[in-house]
């Protein structure tokens, strides 16, 4: 409080002179640098309050007060615009995923400007760099044994003549009888299913009753990263910040023991999987998506590494 009142007294005058960082921002020796990200908002929709409130809007509170601080901050964002649902909203509104990717980029664009969000780089995640950086960890994960290939019982619709991915199925959920489930995941109780695990299953496009069918799938082999994650979570648990309920899922997981997870979607929309015997298939959107991070930040400058490649700093 002393500290507070002296401050005030000795006015504005005394105040450390504001950082200007350089253009693009990038880090410097010697300094504070932030590199903040917010959850990439799906762009199949038109962001409404609660979407900013969750999602935006901390981070945004976040990086002012770092600006405030004269750390080095850059903040970054955008659409994230691979998967089922841009497909299956392309579908309802008559569009290609690239209209309808274009058409809610514009939107959620706009939007963030009117509310005066502080990025300093609004993109997206259908661009080159994207392409070229997810397919560059695909193939260091394939040339370091991390992946596996699998045939997958699948949902297939005969009357669209294509397999359905997660968000083109809907169904009764196994675990607690909810009517509306998808493929992948049930809102109601939470749980992860595996599309063929539904009761009742329809094609969301032609609500026709899909059949189960063999495809082949590639799975990244979390099971044989355990050893090298645990000892790096008791690390970060002991030198981060964090949440208790972040804490509880984890340690969930580790102690149920980590599964393969499919990376591969039959889809057209996605980053192409650049493998013989795959190259009609796409990356699942939950592989993809986070790479956004870094893409983003490498359209915003082509020294991104510096930020994502730099414990030092």
């Amino acid at each position: 409080i002393t500290a507070a009142a002296d401050a005030w007294a000795r006015g504005a005058a005394a105040l450390p002179k504001p950082w200007q960082p350089q253009k693009p921002v990038l880090p410097v020796e010697g300094m504070r640098n932030v590199l903040i990200t917010s959850a990439l908002p799906y762009v199949n929709n038109v962001p409404h309050l609660g979407n900013i409130i969750g999602c935006v809007l901390s981070a945004d509170t976040f990086a002012r007060y770092c600006r405030l601080r004269n750390w080095n901050t850059l903040y970054v964002c955008g659409t994230d615009e691979y998967g089922t649902a841009t497909e299956t909203k392309a579908v309802e509104e008559g569009l290609t995923p690239q209209e309808i990717c274009d058409k809610y980029n514009a939107i959620h664009t706009d939007i963030y400007h009117w509310f005066n969000i502080s990025f300093d780089y609004f993109g997206r995640t259908t661009t080159p760099y994207q392409t070229t950086i997810a397919q560059d960890i695909f193939q260091r994960l394939l040339a370091r044994g991390f992946l596996l290939q699998d045939t997958v019982e699948q949902l297939q619709c005969e009357t669209c003549q294509r397999f359905l991915a997660d968000r083109f199925v809907e169904g009764t959920c196994p675990f607690c009888s909810y009517e509306e489930a998808r493929g992948d995941q049930c809102d109601k109780c939470g749980k992860l299913i595996n599309a063929v695990e539904l009761k009742n299953p329809q094609c969301k496009l032609c609500r026709g009753v899909p059949v189960v069918k063999p495809t082949q799938h590639l799975f990244l082999d979390l099971p044989k990263l355990e050893k090298q994650l645990e000892p790096w979570l008791e690390q970060s648990w002991a030198t981060g910040d964090w949440t208790a309920n972040a804490r509880y899922i984890t340690r969930s997981w580790i102690r149920d023991g980590l599964k393969p997870r499919c990376i591969t979607r039959d889809l057209k929309w996605g980053t192409p999987v650049p493998l013989d015997g795959f190259r009609d298939k796409v990356f699942y959107v939950w592989f993809d998506a986070p790479i956004g991070y870094l893409s983003i930040t490498a359209n915003y400058t082509d020294q991104w590494e510096r930020w994502w490649k730099n414990p030092q700093q």
